[in-house]
């Protein structure tokens, strides 16, 4: 796995087969320090996160809340001793139309479980520290360059006093491009934060064709939930789960 941000080396064309970083992160490395996941986006996992999203299956977070904190502990001896647990914010409608932010529920357990293994960390979580500005439309379907534009400038942070030199762990369900957990980390790190890291349930893979082009530091190339069986078009394995909130 890339040791930034948790693809698959094998599924990253580059010089040295020995590298550490896949070619994304080489050749535009993420504004966060490492990315995290329990597990890749497909199967079972997949079937969960929609349930617990979409049809609202609140008693699934505990246990997703564990498997995010069995994510985290694979921080332990990397990260800092405190860190603020940020989730990622749901802009003011969103969060109105689905009646709660699926990356709050789960930092929320994945921190209770923490605490309890890891007694030496001091981890705070902060609910309200970064902000939606606006409200995006759907990542599904959308290019990385498309999604990387359609976040730009999305977050911001409530109050900079709050996570000025602070260890940050971001929080949410699904790493997908990257392209939202750039933007979010970038707007902590604006307001001074002193690193970022970010955790996942989910890890969708990348997986490059071979026409892709890297253009200053816009990757164009596809991405699915593993790998892709031959039967599917190339539009459905770029379609993610309709989930705008995907990383």
């Amino acid at each position: 796995m890339c040791a930034r941000c948790g693809d698959s080396l094998d599924r990253a064309e580059g010089p040295d087969p020995g590298a550490s970083l896949c070619r994304v992160c080489r050749l535009a490395p993420p504004p966060f320090v490492r990315a995290v996941a329990f597990g890749l986006y497909e199967g079972r996992m997949k079937e969960a996160i929609h349930a617990f999203k979409y049809a609202r299956l609140y008693p699934a977070a505990p246990e997703l809340g564990r498997m995010l904190a069995e994510a985290i502990d694979r921080l332990s001896g990397d990260a800092p001793g405190e860190m603020l647990v940020v989730p990622v914010p749901l802009h003011r409608s969103k969060l109105k139309a689905r009646g709660f932010n699926q990356a709050f529920a789960l930092a929320q357990y994945a921190v209770g479980f923490l605490v309890a293994r890891h007694p030496e960390w001091r981890l705070t979580l902060a609910a309200t520290a970064l902000k939606r500005k606006r409200a995006t439309p759907s990542q599904a379907g959308l290019s990385p360059r498309e999604r990387r534009l359609n976040v730009r400038d999305a977050f911001a942070v409530s109050d900079a006093g709050a996570v000025a030199d602070k260890h940050i762990l971001l929080i949410d369900d699904i790493l997908t491009t990257g392209a939202t957990a750039r933007a979010a980390a970038q707007a902590l790190l604006d307001a001074g934060a002193a690193s970022v890291r970010v955790a996942t349930l989910a890890r969708a893979q990348r997986s490059f064709a071979p026409d892709e082009v890297l253009i200053g530091q816009e990757t164009q190339g596809s991405f699915s939930a593993g790998p892709a069986p031959a039967e599917l078009l190339p539009s459905d394995r770029t379609h993610f789960s309709g989930d705008p909130l995907s990383f």
